[in-house]
């Protein structure tokens, strides 16, 4: 087989059925074979879209995404969706062409040195230099990107790599020396937080996007029941535990809820799960969580005490550690004035908004309405700023693999193709973008990867003429000096309809419900501009240095 053929058939053996992407020279060879594969192949307009798409189809599905690109600039264009992933910890095989071998370091046209390019936003890469290895080095490339703290791994191929005829290979068996990650926590370190459990008189469980890679929220719900403790979720973690259980409170952090920042600061232990205590989550780390002991479950040993020291470290897959856990508990703390407390909490600070008769449309309004028209039933894609928070604040999300957003590097423009990529995973499922009028426009060509595809998403464009968080900022921060946030926009509409798709505006409140309502019905790519009230701001917030429960807007 040439190379190129050992790629496709590595692929298939590895269940890909989708691939996004972009062609160009360096890839010709691969682009030949997947003429006749039996591969979905998706052409983005963009390739960091690319990237973002097949990082939405392994959030939705579980499974590892994949996306290619040539050489050149077509890699570095991937490098923005593959640094959002590793941030994020979603498993990504980026495939990448590159000039032959023997003119590689020579400058050549459209030659980029990816490999170290990508290795600070990889969790492996590969430059193949011979053909003999590309089957063991793909077969590799997925197991690294699937296993222990998942995460994107790049494989660059050289032209005369993908032409050259070897005989193919499939290795049956994967061992790779100093990579074994730990899947089962220590017996000793298991007890040891027993004990501290069963002490405990304010337990809070703190949950991270972890417990959705592990697929363990069955496992995180049993525990937080068993031990009626409280959870509360990072922006990664949504939908690891029921959003309307009486135990959720809801997300924590800069823009948390008042009561689970509080909650975390009083508590006097706290069990972290597939979390990172990563500063929008702290705040202040000198001040957080002063009375807590702390449990660490975390498969990545680089993540325990990295930022907080903690007292019992347990590294291995949380859906395996909370299951024993589960079995070794014996005594259960009481928590009964610990949950008084916070019901007073939520009662005297809940999470709200002003929503005056003045004409104008309130994005929180606009995400409870979805949350009803939906049943909460819906995967969220959102891009990022205020369009996020408003979105993890005011959807319920019931179910793992039902929120898709940017949470570590923060990415604007990577809701819309993520979207399209959690719609390809889940073709039966509704896919929303929440998006903001910055963002939108970051990848806004990709309206044609949804018309060509039939790939029917809805976006709604929470339109407010700013780049709505950074204006946020200068007006609390900087004295409302707007420099360079006031955006001027296309009509939306007139947008979405040069590309086959469907415009809606909407102006006016009661037009909402109904807007939503006719995109739900339509059996097309929507666009649902929505004018929001523009100065409209995120609360609660933390301001930044400041403790987490040191909130303007709620708990101050």
């Amino acid at each position: 087989m040439t190379g190129a053929e050992i790629l496709i058939e590595c692929l298939r053996r590895e269940g890909v059925k989708v691939m996004f992407g972009y062609p160009g020279g360096a890839v010709l060879p691969i682009f030949d074979k997947l003429y006749d594969a039996d591969i979905k192949f998706i052409l983005t307009r963009h390739e960091q879209a690319a990237a973002h798409a097949a990082d939405g189809y392994a959030r939705a599905t579980g499974k590892v995404g994949v996306c290619i690109a040539t050489s050149g600039p077509g890699a570095t264009n991937l490098t923005t969706g593959i640094a959002t992933a590793y941030m994020d910890s979603i498993p990504l095989v980026a495939i990448t062409g590159q000039v032959k071998t023997f003119l590689i370091g020579n400058d050549a046209f459209q030659e980029a040195d990816v490999t170290g390019v990508t290795r600070p936003i990889t969790k492996h890469n590969y430059l193949v230099k011979k053909t003999e290895d590309l089957a063991r080095i793909i077969r590799e490339a997925f197991y690294i990107a699937s296993t222990g703290r998942p995460g994107p791994v790049l494989i660059d191929i050289p032209v005369d790599v993908q032409q050259k005829d070897v005989e193919f290979i499939w290795p049956k068996e994967i061992n790779i020396r100093g990579y074994k990650p730990t899947l089962f926590g220590h017996p000793g370190q298991i007890k040891k937080a027993a004990k501290l459990i069963a002490q405990a008189k304010r337990p809070i469980i703190y949950a991270g996007g972890g417990v959705i890679s592990a697929g363990a929220h069955q496992e995180l719900k049993a525990l937080a029941e068993k031990i009626r403790a409280p959870v509360t979720m990072t922006l990664m973690g949504l939908g690891g535990f029921p959003g309307e259980h009486e135990l959720s409170l809801g997300m924590l952090g800069m823009h948390g809820t008042a009561y689970a920042n509080h909650a975390i600061m009083e508590a006097d232990l706290i069990i972290a799960c597939g979390a990172r205590f990563d500063d929008r989550v702290t705040g202040r780390l000198d001040a957080f969580a002063p009375h807590a002991k702390i449990i660490h479950i975390d498969i990545d040993p680089a993540s325990i005490s990295k930022n907080v020291k903690v007292d019992v470290p347990i590294v291995g897959d949380a859906k395996n550690i909370l299951g024993q856990l589960i079995e070794e508990i014996k005594k259960l703390p009481d928590t009964r004035d610990w949950l008084k407390t916070i019901e007073q909490w939520k009662r005297r600070h809940p999470l709200t908004y002003k929503d005056k008769d003045d004409g104008k449309i309130k994005p929180q309004y606009v995400i409870e309405q979805l949350y009803y028209l939906t049943k909460g039933e819906a995967i969220i894609a959102t891009e990022v700023g205020q369009n996020q928070m408003w979105a993890a604040q005011w959807y319920r999300y019931e179910y793992p693999r039902t929120f898709i957003s940017s949470g570590g590097l923060g990415t604007m423009g990577f809701g819309f193709p993520a979207s399209i990529g959690a719609k390809v995973g889940n073709p039966d499922r509704q896919v929303f973008d929440i998006a903001g009028d910055g963002s939108i426009q970051m990848n806004i060509q990709e309206l044609a990867t949804c018309v060509c595809n039939k790939i029917n998403v809805k976006v709604i464009i929470l339109n407010n003429g700013y780049l709505g968080m950074v204006r946020q900022w200068q007006e609390l921060f900087y004295k409302k000096r707007y420099s360079h946030t006031c955006l001027y926009n296309p009509d939306f509409v007139k947008l979405a309809e040069s590309y086959g798709a469907v415009g809606i505006r909407v102006v006016k409140k009661e037009e909402v419900c109904s807007a939503l309502e006719k995109a739900l019905s339509i059996d097309n790519t929507v666009f649902i501009d929505i004018h929001i009230d523009p100065e409209e701001n995120v609360f609660p917030m933390v301001p930044a240095g400041e403790a987490i429960n040191r909130m303007i807007g709620g708990m101050a």
